[in-house]
């Protein structure tokens, strides 16, 4: 298995196993007996657990390897999919989740950093379409879980089984990954300084990191919002609404796979600024939106819009240092942080001034999206193979 193979087959395996627990949230409430308010609180344990471990996942990479590290993590986050299902009481399952989500972004950091040196190795841009198949794998992890719920199938055998194909899968897609060595010429990433044991965004790092927030907090807060919208505002049956949550998903999977030729053709600078453009569009039309196809469309575009930002950003915060992992540690903190706050600020702002408002407000941040696009314009990045530009 080629090495770009295999880093796809990674980020399929990683979307594969947050698409499987998705759909058996429901039998997890109904087995622990869960309040909404308490199923709420346990959902909010995997950011929480992430938005801890991924500091850390710099320091694992450059002590064992980009490639080690990230083979660790992806069992280590197979393995953790059994863990919610297994939760005797609700304290064991904040525990479960906690772990769950702490494995899950300590994994996406440790290989969207071997991705960035990847990237580089090759010369051209791949970071859109991996993060496309992530949404593939995740698509396919929900589809067989919505079959095994179907059928009845007991979560702790389904997500138990899951776990096994999916630590199958991941063995020889691990096995095909180069050690550090291979991808830059050194054992230690050109003999980079060890990054700190806690890495929080450095200033170097910030500007990069609020493309990130604004691209992650329109991602976020229309995919949540989606359905409540077209319901509440075009007068949308449920199944028309659901439609529109699938269309604004589809969207994003087909762009950011297809993503790396656009990238080629336009450079990262123009393809933000156009991403930016076309959310805000898209923004627009759903504020107009009085009809639920108007609505879809809007969400459509805007799915279309952001789908490629975010494999620019994580590809630009990898190659603004020395140790990618740091740089990726860096900005997925602060993208996460913007995955929580999202959803809840919308809300706010849907509450007290309505829908519509709410939504000026994600197109006001489309809008900056494209403003701040020179920020990811590409530099020479220094490694021991030479100096190249990174596509990316």
């Amino acid at each position: 298995m080629s090495p770009h193979r295999a880093i796809v087959v990674v980020f399929a395996a990683h979307g594969a196993v947050a698409g499987s627990l998705s759909t058996r949230i429901p039998w997890i409430q109904e087995h622990l007996q869960l309040s909404p308010g308490t199923l709420g609180l346990a959902l909010l344990c995997p950011a929480i657990g992430a938005f801890v471990g991924m500091p850390m996942a710099g320091r694992l990479a450059y002590r064992f390897g980009n490639r080690a590290a990230t083979r660790a993590l992806l069992a280590l986050w197979c393995a953790s999919l059994t863990l919610p299902a297994l939760s005797p009481s609700p304290i064991w399952l904040f525990g479960a989740y906690l772990l769950f989500g702490a494995a899950a972004g300590m994994c996406d950091v440790a290989m969207n950093a071997y991705a960035v040196l990847l990237e580089r190795r090759l010369g051209r841009s791949i970071m859109s379409g991996l993060h496309g198949m992530w949404a593939v794998g995740s698509l396919a992890g929900g589809g067989i879980g919505a079959l095994a719920a179907h059928a009845g199938i007991d979560a702790r055998i389904h997500l138990a089984a899951m776990s096994l194909a999916l630590l199958v899968l991941g063995g020889p897609a691990g096995r095909g990954l180069l050690p550090d060595s291979g991808l830059t010429g050194s054992a230690r990433l050109a003999d980079a300084p060890a990054p700190r044991r806690f890495a929080l965004p450095t200033r170097g790092i910030l500007a990069i990191g609020l493309v990130g927030f604004c691209a992650t907090f329109v991602e976020g807060a229309s995919s949540n919002w989606t359905a409540v919208y077209l319901i509440s505002v075009t007068d949308a049956d449920p199944g028309p609404a659901a439609t529109g949550y699938t269309v604004f998903m589809l969207c994003m999977a087909g762009a950011r796979l297809l993503g790396d030729h656009v990238i080629h053709r336009l450079g990262p600078v123009t393809a933000v600024r156009t991403g930016g453009a076309v959310a805000a569009v898209g923004g627009a039309l759903v504020v107009a939106a009085r009809t639920p196809a108007l609505g879809i469309t809007g969400f459509a575009l805007i799915g279309l819009g952001v789908a490629v930002i975010m494999p620019l950003v994580i590809a630009a915060a990898g190659n603004a240092g020395k140790n990618p992992s740091e740089g990726v540690a860096g900005v997925a903190t602060i993208t996460y942080l913007s995955g929580l706050v999202a959803p809840a600020v919308t809300g706010w702002v849907a509450g007290g001034l309505g829908y519509p408002a709410a939504f000026a407000m994600i197109t006001g941040v489309a809008v900056l999206l494209a403003l701040l696009a020179p920020v990811l314009r590409p530099s020479p990045v220094s490694h021991p193979e030479g100096t190249v530009r990174v596509d990316a």
